[in-house]
């Protein structure tokens, strides 16, 4: 049983028994009242419940002993669990009616058709208990199913790792072993020691990319944010990506508005556009070029990347900033690519309270643009030489 599950647990088992002290209290206070119609108490909470119920974050939902809903917290009916007085999950109730037979709590996990933000399934961790004497049910119902998307991408996520990390570690191994097995032929080794190289890079890049994004993956405000010069990171970016590009003779250029600046972390802005320019060099053909221009818009600046590359296909757009996901696992891979790096530009969009897009048709080149929210509210050209402390 999962950590969560076991809090839930536990929480529904301190709820039960608050219940059945204020049921059993409540009990003992009025033992005099009045029961005509065989059991007017069958049909009313016990005092002190609805109070109980109302602070839960879980669905709460009371059943009298003939399966009308009593008292129903309202996260239960926005998920469509109950409707007027019916319970409407017929696992539920069946569960209900078996706990109103026999007396015991039971627990179990049921999917129901969403009925809140648009989801298709939503998972419960459901507890049913009997509630006093009158034949009256709770059950508690709590929706897991993002923590169980969460674990889902964490599962695939560390699978994913393990992956992208024995590759590169098991080449340097079977390299080194090479390498030691031709000690008395200097060509070979020098070309296996060439491999080794590159095998380490790649190692090295893709745990650079696992810690920037292990750092800012949770969508956190930046801890120190500053005035973020827009020029100074294109110039940046570009020069940290043009030994790339002049091996494959592909020109880096720069343009549109100059002087902008945002609000955030600038080593976070060049990490991503780093990452667009490197991209975009890695699915370009040679002798093409790869542009970078900056643009205001309203309270926002936009810079975009374009290449003259081969495209990515309409069926990946959707999934392109996926971590690990590759349009071309083979090319990628060739480049020393580690399947991060539009993951990372995501999360660096995100933690600037701003957005990231792509336009792309295969053939004809991409699009990426990254929209952030400009300092001061609003895109304004500021002179070069004026300090950032005197910028508005």
């Amino acid at each position: 049983m999962s950590e969560m599950a076991m809090s839930f647990t536990a929480l529904a088992g301190f709820v039960v028994g608050a219940l059945a002290v204020l049921f059993y209290r409540n009990q003992i206070e009025t033992p005099s009242r009045a029961k005509t119609d065989g059991n007017p108490e069958a049909g009313a909470l016990p005092q002190g419940v609805a109070s109980v119920l109302a602070v839960l974050p879980s669905s709460a939902v009371v059943l009298d002993a003939h399966d009308r809903v009593l008292r129903a917290s309202s996260a239960a009916r926005a998920f469509g669990l109950v409707k007027g007085d019916r319970l409407m999950a017929a696992e539920l109730l069946a569960l209900a009616r078996q706990v109103r037979r026999d007396g015991e709590i039971r627990e179990t996990e049921i999917d129901v058709a969403g009925h809140k933000f648009g989801q298709e399934i939503t998972n419960f961790a459901v507890r049913v208990a009997p509630l006093g004497s009158h034949g009256q049910v709770l059950v508690l119902a709590e929706d897991q199913t993002e923590r169980q998307r969460v674990e889902a991408v964490r599962r695939d996520f560390v699978a994913n790792v393990s992956h992208e990390l024995k590759t590169p570690v098991g080449a340097l191994s079977l390299l080194a072993e090479t390498v030691q097995d031709a000690a008395d032929d200097p060509e070979a080794v020098t070309r296996f020691a060439g491999r080794m190289q590159h095998e380490a890079a790649r190692l090295t890049y893709l745990v650079q990319d696992l810690i920037t994004l292990s750092r800012i993956q949770g969508a956190e405000p930046i801890p120190t944010p500053g005035q973020v010069p827009i020029d100074e990171c294109v110039n940046d970016a570009i020069d940290h990506c043009n030994t790339r590009a002049i091996a494959k003779d592909i020109t880096l250029v720069s343009g549109g508005a100059e002087g902008l600046r945002i609000w955030g972390d600038e080593e976070l802005l060049v990490t991503a556009l780093r990452n667009l320019i490197d991209n975009a060099i890695a699915y370009s053909p040679e002798h093409t070029r790869v542009v970078v221009s900056v643009r205001p818009a309203g309270d926002s600046v936009e810079i975009s990347v374009s290449d003259q590359g081969i495209g990515i296909p309409e069926e990946s757009l959707e999934r392109i900033f996926e971590r690990f996901f590759r349009v071309d696992a083979a090319r990628s891979r060739a480049t020393g690519g580690t399947g991060l790096g539009l993951a990372i530009v995501k999360h660096v969009a995100a933690a600037h309270a701003g957005e990231v897009s792509v336009w792309s048709k295969e053939g004809s080149g991409s699009t990426f643009t990254l929209r952030l929210p400009a300092f001061g509210g609003t895109a304004v050209a500021v002179p070069p030489s004026t300090p950032l402390e005197a910028a508005p």
